[in-house]
């Protein structure tokens, strides 16, 4: 096998580095109709539930999207799943830009929107887990912090161009965007990973839990979805927050932004910890900390806490969902592990969708948010309590094997 395509190698780190930046590009695809949320309200005259259906259907077709696109990266390889995603996202963007109504706004965001930046997240991580072996889960965490790094730089532009240029205007140039640079940088993929790589096999199991693989496969699909809906909340929501506040939806943009980079160090830090501490032990501290962060988002509604709000919002939910891989990894065969993790990030997408859409009938229903941010936070001690029960099971199975 020539040098550069070997584990650890120059080539492995420049392969990191072009799927952060597909990801990076190809994460619009998750942000961008939050950030004109307002004005698809505005543009077809519906309320905010019916303005977050796009949202809604994004999610559900990026899940969906995730599995397809997964499938054809194993089959194929991930430059032709990147290219075929690029084309989609593309089209995606012009098709919503053309939208005559909502549901073809929704439709185009569900199905090409959403599928084309599926191929930049879920099968991105997959590939690069195969080029890395001493330094797997770094690598893995940077590969994953990409659609971050989009809810942190695309926002901010998405809502400048949206105020100066229109909605309309502002799509169609994403989609051209898109086109022109992913193509390129998804045709530097074409080298398929070392097959050798990633064929060690875990000798811990679920029955260290006392769980059968499909018990723990719905508790932990049940978790995703739990702490998911609550996430959804503020991400969702806050550009629209801020503006019904009054404070303008710059602000709400300027908050997503900083909760979603923050979100990054999260994702890294959550790494290095469950390296230390384990993968339950940090979901735990994870969830904790985000249903912490609700309960003060209604507890504070003034701007400048509401910045500090969305940061610590950032700092302690940006880790949870990679936990999920690492649970998958500690009690499940390595073998499975990426069926097994595909279902439970399609559970968090659906979970996300969800949370959007019910976020957008409560405040219909009861005029304010904050019943909103109460509902996410029962969401969330669902999730906390889920990772308690795995927790305790867990210890109770050491102090057996040590008896």
């Amino acid at each position: 096998m020539p040098t550069e395509a070997a584990p650890e190698s120059a080539y492995a780190w420049l392969r990191l580095a072009i799927s952060v930046a597909l990801s990076t590009i190809g994460g619009i695809s998750l942000w961008s109709v939050v950030v004109v949320l307002p004005a698809v309200q505005t543009e077809f005259g519906v309320d905010r539930a019916t303005a977050s259906l796009p949202y809604t259907l994004a999610m559900v077709g990026f899940a969906l999207g995730g599995v397809m696109m997964g499938r054809m990266a194993d089959r194929w390889g991930i430059m032709w799943s990147t290219l075929i995603g690029a084309a989609a996202l593309s089209a995606g963007y012009i098709a919503a830009a053309a939208s005559t109504s909502l549901w073809q706004f929704a439709l185009a965001h569900g199905v090409l929107v959403a599928f084309g930046g599926a191929a930049t997240f879920g099968p991105m991580v997959a590939d690069i887990s195969h080029w890395f072996t001493r330094r797997r889960g770094i690598a893995v965490a940077i590969a994953a912090s990409g659609n971050y790094l989009a809810g942190t730089a695309w926002p901010p532009l998405v809502q400048h161009y949206d105020q100066s240029i229109g909605l309309r205007q502002t799509l169609l140039g994403i989609g051209i965007l898109c086109a022109v640079t992913m193509i390129p940088l998804a045709l530097t993929l074409r080298r398929r990973p070392p097959v050798h790589v990633g064929t060690v096999t875990t000798s811990v199991s679920t029955a260290s839990l006392g769980l059968s693989p499909g018990a723990l496969q719905t508790t932990l699909v049940l978790a995703g979805f739990c702490c998911c809906v609550a996430m959804s909340m503020p991400q969702v929501h806050i550009v629209a927050y801020c503006g019904d506040l009054g404070y303008g939806i710059t602000r709400g943009t300027e908050m997503l932004s900083l909760m979603l980079g923050l979100g990054i160090v999260s994702r890294v830090g959550s790494g290095f910890l469950a390296d230390r501490l384990g993968g339950l032990p940090t979901l735990l501290i994870g969830s904790i900390g985000q249903m912490l962060a609700l309960l003060l988002y209604i507890g504070f509604s003034t701007l400048y806490p509401l910045y500090a709000i969305s940061a610590l919002f950032g700092l302690v939910q940006g880790g949870i969902v990679p936990c999920y891989a690492i649970i998958v990894r500690e009690y499940m065969p390595a073998r499975e592990a990426g069926m097994r993790f595909g279902i439970v990030i399609m559970a968090t997408l659906f979970g996300m969708a969800f949370g959007g859409w019910i976020s957008g009938v409560i405040f219909d229903a009861t005029g304010s948010y904050h019943a909103a941010f109460a509902n996410g936070a029962l969401w969330n001690l669902l999730n906390a309590c889920i990772a308690v029960f795995l927790l305790s099971r867990a210890r109770t199975a050491r102090r057996w094997a040590t008896a």
